[in-house]
């Protein structure tokens, strides 16, 4: 079975800014790094861990300029990213790699036409007092995407701050595919949850507040969580996965943190539903009360598509078949 404590996320105490207003006055040396990291992938974290180590050397504070929305949602609406995150589930990812505070700036097109130097300035010289940007080899910045790492370098070397420039931080063992937002975005979308796990290292999750539902589980003897239509994370392709229950609202050492689940994710098309929901069925568990707790649900790994069956008792013969093969593949997970 998996550790309560095994690939659960560590949040440190961070400080969190929310415009270049809220940077304390007498914020001293920093190193900075720049991005959406939707995701906070593999390769978001070996930038961010690069950050940290800098950082440590230099005796500065490591920071994460991060911005909201999504640009492309501000600039081209229509081609707008589903967002892998919420920018709260974000900030919490960053605090679990190290960093010491995360700067939130305001997507606007005001912001978008801010020239390389004025952006720089602004933010890196006169708001964070960088002494180092660590930034991946295709960043882009300023209005248009006019900025690169050389405009960064010459901008370095006039304002007196350093510029790593990571090469390609690496591909993940998913058919070639880099670690980046769009290809975990379309693993998700089509159901491949293994898939992204080897991008972001770890399960993705989708998490919410549990609320009542049908209650037709719990009538054929699989009662569910139901998570509220309010959850933050990317909800993956519509179907029947092996994964964890999550609840967030206990200590992270308690023993009924993290659950072995089957879950489901769709409209219950055997019974004409309409609402795509997520829901988890604790496996071998009816005693719990969580209404109301807030839960996360990891998704390891997909067992069917949603299907349509001609009758309950058909349906009740697939979920406990999907409740073995569940339990088969979650015990063989080896907690780290």
């Amino acid at each position: 079975m998996r550790d309560p404590d095994e690939g659960a996320t560590t949040v440190v105490a961070v400080q969190r800014w929310y415009g270049l207003d809220d940077i304390p006055a007498d914020l001293g040396p920093t190193v900075v790094t720049l991005g959406n990291f939707d995701g906070v992938h593999r390769g978001h974290r070996e930038v961010l861990t690069r950050v940290v180590r800098e950082a440590a050397e230099r005796g500065a504070v490591p920071v994460a300029v991060t911005f909201e929305p999504h640009p492309v949602a501000v600039l081209y609406p229509d081609r707008a990213p589903a967002a892998v995150m919420s920018l709260e589930q974000r900030l919490d990812a960053l605090a679990s790699v190290g960093v010491g505070a995360v700067l939130v700036l305001r997507f606007t097109t005001e912001f978008a036409q801010q020239t390389p130097e004025d952006f720089v300035r602004a933010t890196f010289v006169d708001a964070l007092h960088a002494t180092a940007v660590v930034v991946g080899k295709d960043t882009r910045f300023g209005v248009r995407n006019s900025g690169d790492v050389e405009t960064l370098r010459a901008l370095g070397a006039l304002h007196g701050f350093g510029v790593v420039a990571l090469d390609d931080i690496g591909e993940a063992e998913v058919e070639g595919a880099r670690w980046s937002s769009t290809q975990l975005r379309a693993e998700l979308l089509a159901g491949k949850v293994g898939h992204a796990a080897q991008i972001l290292g770890r399960p993705h999750r989708v998490s919410g507040t549990v609320v009542h539902g049908d209650h037709r589980g719990r009538e054929l003897g699989y009662p569910t969580a139901n998570l509220s239509q309010d959850h933050e994370g990317l909800v993956p392709a519509d179907g029947v996965y092996a994964g964890w229950l999550v609840r967030l609202d206990l200590d992270t050492s308690a023993t009924d943190r993290a659950l072995p689940a089957a879950v489901s994710v769709g409209t219950n098309p055997t019974f004409d539903g309409q609402q795509r929901r997520v829901e988890a069925y604790v496996l071998d568990r009816t005693d719990l009360d969580l209404y109301g707790e807030r839960v996360a649900v990891e998704f390891v790994s997909l067992l069917r598509p949603t299907l349509r069956f001609d009758s309950i008792e058909a349906l009740v013969e697939q979920m406990a078949q999907d409740v073995d093969r569940c339990r088969e593949i979650l015990s063989a997970i080896v907690p780290s």
